[in-house]
């Protein structure tokens, strides 16, 4: 049974380490939705794939088949689902940090995560010096569309950031797909608001609290950027005929930009 003091704290995470808002930009909103099993935006009529479904129907699932022969579909099953809910518990304490308002969740799930979010707080957040958007949704036009975490000033540079939570601690080569969805939210967010985004910060902790850190910027962001075309160019080889393209998918006609201030 938790006191009337912890049900206090659970209220006002998000007031005791809020963040400085710049308006800096005026984020438009789309419409998130499930159509057969792919998660699609709505951007003012315009339907749009999200990233992590194209990145979701491109990349290799042997991994994840091996994973669920060896510990049996049914408790893989449980581990992704029991994953799931503490990352959105997670999350929602991140943003309410964020955006400075109060939230409780003090269901099992909730006590996992809570002091997940702090960890990320007290270390991860330490260099951001203010925010323009808190779970923003962002769209390339025509093309894609997707929610990022957090679009900030980070110690000093305009960035995309991550939060993610993990069952154990990751290595860089396990996160290709994290990286992609930094360098589609870049490209997105500069080609929509005419920024440059300088930076992706992944910020990960596990239930022990073991934090990590993984950032991506120069030229390693602009290749990702180019490896989210490729993929993008694979979904659409997957999802439709050629016939039915309106437009090929190239990355050449996409908007990959050098960073200028470097």
């Amino acid at each position: 049974m938790m006191s009337d003091e912890d049900i206090k704290e659970y209220h006002n995470i998000g007031k005791k380490l809020g963040m400085k808002k710049s308006n800096k930009y005026r984020y438009m909103s789309g419409q998130m939705y499930e159509h057969h099993g792919s998660r699609l935006y709505d951007f003012g009529g315009e339907k749009l794939p999200s990233v992590t479904t194209i990145l979701g129907l491109t990349k290799d699932q042997s991994f994840i088949k091996d994973w669920q022969q060896k510990v049996g579909y049914e408790k893989a099953e449980q581990i992704k689902n029991h994953s799931s809910k503490r990352g959105t518990s997670m999350h929602k304490f991140l943003e309410c940090h964020v955006t400075g308002v109060g939230y409780d969740d003090l269901s099992p799930i909730g006590a996992e995560a809570k002091p997940m979010a702090e960890k990320i707080i007290e270390v991860g957040l330490l260099p951001v010096e203010e925010y323009y958007g808190s779970e923003v949704t962002l769209h390339y036009p025509g093309l894609y569309a997707g929610s990022t975490d957090l679009v900030c000033s980070h110690n000093g540079m305009e960035t995309i950031v991550d939060f993610k939570q993990a069952n154990r601690p990751k290595k860089k080569e396990w996160i290709e797909d994290y990286y992609l969805q930094i360098a589609a939210y870049a490209m997105a967010h500069d080609y929509v608001y005419k920024s440059q985004i300088r930076q992706g910060v992944i910020m990960v902790c596990t239930p022990d609290l073991y934090y990590q850190e993984f950032k991506i910027e120069g030229p390693e962001l602009r290749r990702y950027k180019h490896e989210f075309l490729k993929r993008l160019d694979m979904y659409h080889d997957l999802k439709f005929d050629e016939k039915e393209r309106t437009k090929p998918m190239k990355a050449e006609d996409f908007n990959v930009q050098e960073d200028k201030t470097k």
